[in-house]
């Protein structure tokens, strides 16, 4: 059974920046890579950011390109998203993602989640 537990959210206003954490353990595919997903009230689940472990690849969505990013700590299977620049539409429910197949889409849902936790961003 796999466990991710999210650790960072917060409330900051405009501008602002925090760090989110993913403690990741018991999933095949997180060898491979791993995401961050967010979902605000009354909004569909959206890919944040992914990064595959082998290539250092990382990938983001366009709303949070150069404000976020993804890094991940190997020997510690641990899963970061540094967040700059925050902004109030970047208020919602932020998700540790881990794969159910060798691949981390943005626009896929077929992962494992965190609990989840919350960033507020006020103006």
């Amino acid at each position: 059974q796999g466990q991710l537990v999210e650790f960072g959210g917060g409330s900051v206003q405009a501008g602002g920046s925090l760090r989110l954490s993913c403690a990741a353990s018991g999933y095949t595919y997180t060898r491979y890579c791993m995401a961050w997903f967010r979902q605000a009230p009354g909004k569909e689940r959206e890919g944040v950011a992914a990064i595959y472990t082998g290539s250092g690849n990382t990938y983001y969505a366009d709303s949070v390109k150069g404000r976020f990013t993804i890094s991940r700590d190997n020997a510690k299977n641990t899963l970061y998203l540094q967040m700059n620049s925050l902004k109030p539409e970047d208020t919602a429910m932020y998700y540790c993602a881990a794969p159910q197949s060798a691949g981390c889409s943005l626009h896929s849902k077929s992962y494992y989640w965190g609990q989840g936790t919350q960033v507020t961003v006020s103006e």
